[in-house]
């Protein structure tokens, strides 16, 4: 199974750049990955209903059918690292093409997304700035990877 992180908008801060560049290089060595970024809406405006349904639109028109959607949501299911491994490797095994994990724009998702969405996960309880979730994430998917393979990356 190919697994995506989808992204609104492009990243402003070098130093995330630098990071996610690291930890994606280091998933490829244990599945297919691919970083996906979908362009900012074409909108000036503060609301956000209208900003989160014009990304919407922009997110249903890149997925498949059969894509399993995961949602990276404040309001998500929370797993500790070993906990989360145990879930990808689960979701690995299913016989989809790809597993697609999202992260919405600073205004957060459609109601369109969350009904289209497979499952949410949550990094934290705390809030995050949507462009840091990217780093963190491709972290905890690298993390899961290793621990799925026994590697001395985390420590229990």
């Amino acid at each position: 199974m190919r697994v995506e992180l989808w992204a609104i908008g492009k990243t402003s801060a070098p130093y995330l750049e630098t990071g996610m560049a690291i930890f994606e290089k280091r998933l490829t060595h244990y599945l297919p990955f691919g970083m996906v970024i979908i362009p900012a809406a074409k909108i000036k405006t503060t609301d956000g209903n209208l900003m989160r349904n014009e990304e919407a639109k922009l997110i249903l028109a890149k997925l498949q059918p059969d894509d399993y959607l995961v949602l990276l949501d404040e309001r998500g299911q929370q797993f500790t690292s070993v906990a989360f491994s145990k879930w990808m490797e689960q979701r690995l095994s299913d016989s989809r093409r790809r597993m697609v994990f999202l992260i919405g724009g600073a205004f957060g998702f459609s109601p369109d997304i969350y009904q289209r969405a497979n499952a949410q996960i949550s990094l934290s309880s705390l809030t995050f700035s949507h462009q840091m979730v990217r780093l963190f994430f491709l972290e905890q998917l690298y993390r899961a990877m290793t621990i799925l393979r026994g590697e001395q990356y985390h420590n229990e």
